[in-house]
């Protein structure tokens, strides 16, 4: 109908109406096409997200730290709410771990696909000597899984409590608030310190160590058919997905579906839809 009235109007009036209705219909396309790619058993659901540098102490340390604000700042762009509900803070800078609790529309599927190895290479800050050095961390991402999914007894975990280290509200370091779950029958250690309330830390806790059970009982699933049906192991987490190059050029490439993106400042500050739009389609693909 619009197209008909442009060619009517010989004036050209209505050719801006006419490219806002293309470039609003491009994007419903797009976000259409998104949501067919979200269509995993768990995309719908919240992501749990664990940060842990390599080796390297500081260096890998200031490293994961900067992952850690680049993923809290992407989930401020997309609308989603991160809450950091444990952090390691590391000797002299950096962190040595930390975990955030993702939640919104499709947070485990946008997120899924970053989960793997890291990799920086700069010169670093903390050399004396300004050598280019090469860091790693490594990022894991699993759902949020329902209490039906995974039932853990009380006989097989550990809960000690301790007093909240590192940066907190009024009442977070003066009580022994903390949290940490230890699961006997695999080792698993998981620990929540963000909240006031001892209860309250021990509930994210205990969500987080039943979706990383989850996780490990998926992936040994996966690999078991992966065994019958002849094909190869998956090994997405221990693998490097992506290097972030700020010297001697400044690049960050994507290992699995060859992006190239040279605007660094921008990725590290939260721009990673390029990156997991393409992830998306690449999985698609394969």
């Amino acid at each position: 109908m619009a197209l008909e009235l442009a060619e009517e109007a010989a004036d050209g009036s209505l050719d801006a109406e006419i490219a806002d209705g293309i470039a609003s219909l491009r994007k419903d396309l797009e976000e259409f096409e998104l949501k067919i790619m979200l269509s995993g058993p768990h995309d719908t659901k919240a992501a749990i997200v664990s940060i842990h540098p390599g080796a390297g102490g500081t260096e890998s340390q200031d490293w994961a730290q900067m992952l850690l604000r680049m993923y809290l700042r992407w989930c401020e762009r997309a609308g989603l709410k991160a809450e950091v509900v444990d952090l390691l803070p590391g000797d002299e800078a950096g962190i040595k771990s930390a975990t955030v609790e993702v939640s919104g529309e499709y947070a485990f599927g946008y997120l899924r696909g970053e989960m793997g190895v890291h990799r920086l290479v700069r010169i670093s800050p903390f050399d004396a000597s300004r050598r280019r050095q090469t860091s790693f961390a490594s990022l894991a991402v699993v759902p949020e899984v329902d209490d039906v999914e995974v039932n853990v007894r009380e006989d097989e975990i550990r809960v000690d409590v301790f007093r909240a280290s590192g940066p907190g509200g009024q009442g977070v370091n003066t009580a022994d608030s903390a949290v940490r779950i230890t699961h006997l029958p695999t080792g698993i250690v998981v620990q929540c310190q963000n909240e006031r309330s001892q209860l309250r830390n021990r509930d994210t806790a205990l969500r987080i160590l039943k979706a990383r059970l989850y996780e490990i009982a998926e992936k040994k699933q996966r690999e078991a058919l992966a065994e019958l049906s002849g094909q190869k192991k998956e090994s997405a987490f221990g693998s490097q997905i992506r290097s972030y190059t700020f010297h001697p050029y400044q690049l960050i490439k994507d290992h699995r579906t060859g992006l190239e993106v040279g605007n660094v400042e921008a990725v590290m500050d939260g721009e990673l839809d390029m990156f997991i739009k393409a992830y998306l389609l690449w999985a698609r693909g394969q």
